[in-house]
């Protein structure tokens, strides 16, 4: 059966880093044009990013998006953004679980490894300072102990000494099955409270805003993409895209270097299904 769609009420759920914006920090100006005009005809433009709430907002606001929504910390938070509230945004909704059982596990495996717990609205709280650049928001070193001690929205492992594949591996020999996981281009894994992913934040917020399933676009380039790309009527992934990411699309766009996501952007407004 097919459906009229138009572009105001349509849920366009966009990845940050390497999907809208490059590794060095870039937002074309096309990008932002595309933004702006879906935003203008009524569509719901919502960023679901691994990266925390407060560094997301100034990405929102970047894009002209200052009265919208943001999916952060891979799900954990969502975040209703407008330029009415103290900080910039209000935190809506938010899962959290016990980090010390994957890390003391993780500590045991990966003994050189750098940790880091977000902090939720301030950083991280983290074992040794991370790379200049890798984490967003205050890095407060504290022993392992204080680190595993509460509650955590997300938690991030970086193993220079590391591969991606190791990462995997490792993961699937240690069992992480209380917690939910992505491994990262680099030696980086992030850690989210079981069952929460993108996606399932990304539905919460379909029903709240009244969305039907079908007005539902999702385009990212990651690991933590593939139940968002699933959970989509049109999952977009970007040509940069590992396999796995790839496979879980309906659609393959550009590589983030060719602006690959402006095609996609450009193609709702012009979509009937």
């Amino acid at each position: 059966m097919s459906h009229p769609r138009t572009v105001a009420g349509t849920l366009v759920a966009l990845d940050v880093d390497g999907t809208l914006m490059t590794y060095d920090g870039v937002i074309s100006d096309d990008v932002r044009a595309c933004v702006a005009s879906l935003r203008d005809a009524g569509a719901h433009v919502v960023l679901a990013t691994g990266r925390a709430v407060r560094s997301t907002v100034p990405v929102m606001v970047e894009l002209g998006l200052e009265d919208g929504w943001a999916v952060c910390s891979n799900g954990a938070v969502t975040a209703r953004v407008h330029p009415s509230f103290t900080e910039g945004y209000e935190v809506t909704s938010m899962t959290t679980f016990d980090p010390e059982p994957a890390l003391r596990v993780l500590q045991l495996e990966l003994p050189d490894a750098l940790f880091a717990v977000e902090d939720l609205g301030r950083g991280f709280r983290v074992s040794r300072p991370f790379p200049d650049g890798e984490l967003t928001g205050d890095q407060e070193v504290v022993p392992f102990d204080r680190l595993v001690a509460e509650p955590a929205t997300r938690v991030v492992v970086r193993d220079p000494g590391s591969t991606p594949e190791e990462f995997q591996a490792l993961v699937e020999r240690v069992g992480l099955r209380q917690v939910s996981y992505a491994v990262g281009w680099s030696a980086w894994l992030d850690l989210t409270p079981g069952g929460v992913s993108k996606a399932s934040a990304l539905e919460e917020l379909r029903r709240e805003l009244d969305v039907e399933p079908f007005a539902t676009v999702a385009v990212g380039d990651g690991a933590n993409d593939i139940e968002m790309l699933q959970w989509a009527a049109r999952g977009v992934a970007m040509g940069h895209a590992a396999d796995p990411v790839r496979a879980a699309a309906d659609e393959v766009t550009g590589t983030i270097a060719d602006d690959g996501a402006v095609a996609v952007l450009r193609s709702i407004g012009r979509e009937t299904a």
